[in-house]
């Protein structure tokens, strides 16, 4: 039996999302700041972990400090999507589409929605514009 081109599309990106999963569950905490600091700064890591000061970032990314429950939620669902997106696109990519306006979330930014805890929201419009739609 031959899978047509949308059943290919979205068994990729379901094998996407699961390597993106199992990347955020096995990195720690400190790794998944550092990775976001990195590649998003801290002044937008902060935004959307709802912390006032950047510099905590960096404390976390250092293993200095360890952040509120409700902080490291957000940093692993932000890191799981940044690596559904890259993983299908580019890095440039996935830092674009997290800081850009969506159709899919009311022309929000993905990353406002983190900071909502909306984050299965977040996974769906990842998931439609990996499987191209």
């Amino acid at each position: 039996m031959t899978m047509t081109a949308d059943q290919a599309a979205t068994a990729k990106s379901t094998a996407s999302a699961e390597r993106a999963h199992a990347t955020t569950v096995r990195m720690s905490i400190a790794d998944i700041a550092r990775f976001l600091q990195d590649n998003l700064g801290q002044r937008l890591t902060a935004r959307f972990t709802n912390i006032s000061d950047p510099r905590q970032v960096g404390k976390w990314a250092s293993g200095d400090s360890v952040p509120r429950q409700e902080a490291e939620e957000r940093l692993r669902a932000a890191l799981q999507v940044f690596q559904l997106i890259q993983d299908a696109e580019s890095l440039y990519t996935a830092r674009a589409w997290l800081i850009g306006m969506n159709p899919q979330l009311e022309d929000e930014a993905p990353l406002t929605v983190i900071a909502d805890g909306r984050f299965k929201d977040v996974m769906v419009a990842a998931r439609a514009y990996v499987d191209g739609g």
